[in-house]
């Protein structure tokens, strides 16, 4: 993996974000992402129950365990341990997307099948373009596939896209799977990042 430039690294602690999630004890300045899509498109919703798919360190969660209040429920799972939270409704665990027990293990903890699967995956960058956003592309396509296993019927689905040649045939997958996408690119994200994000809202068929 190649080393950050330091200059990337001083602009990053000086930006805006990065400074807010410091001051708001945040562990993560992508917790404003999903707040800012959510106020937008609401698809966590009071009482939800929803699978954070490579939630470390947790500022995913940290968002949407206010979403989804006391009644509701978070799983994060990641291949890194999650520090743990006080909240009784929210648990993590570690786990592999790859693992072809994974939707049962993830399932084991639920109460029941999700209202909502998010992922905000990323590899390890290794400055090659072509070869990054290949990576990002097999991230989102796990995540799609256990999403397209865990949820119940008109669930939503929340994934972090780079954008490039390879998202036309995922993004056709899941427009055949669910009723509405939409890409959306929130305020924190960093301007001249080719991050994005797709939100996919109202699984079609949910597997029994």
């Amino acid at each position: 993996m190649i080393p950050l430039p330091k200059a990337w690294i001083r602009e990053r602690k000086n930006e805006h974000y990065y400074k807010k999630a410091k001051a708001e004890n945040y562990r993560s300045r992508a917790t404003y992402k999903l707040v800012q899509v959510n106020e937008k498109y609401g698809f966590i919703k009071l009482h939800s129950v929803v699978v954070d798919l490579g939630a470390a360190p947790g500022g995913w969660i940290q968002a949407a365990r206010k979403m989804v209040g006391r009644h509701g429920f978070i799983l994060g799972v990641d291949l890194k341990p999650i520090e743990p939270f006080p909240q009784v409704y929210v648990r993590t665990i570690v786990g592999d997307l790859t693992d072809s027990d994974i939707t049962e293990q993830i399932l084991s903890f639920l109460p029941r099948r999700p209202d909502t699967v998010i992922s905000d995956a990323a590899p390890n960058i290794t400055g090659v373009w072509e070869v990054d956003h290949a990576l990002q592309i097999d991230l989102a396509t796990k995540a799609l596939n256990v999403a397209l296993q865990l949820l119940c019927h008109n669930g939503n689905f929340f994934v972090k896209l780079f954008q490039g040649d390879l998202m036309n045939e995922f993004v056709q997958t899941v427009k055949d799977n669910f009723n509405e996408v939409k890409f959306v690119k929130p305020a924190a994200s960093r301007a001249k990042s080719s991050e994005m994000y797709l939100l996919a809202l109202g699984l079609k068929t949910a597997l029994e």
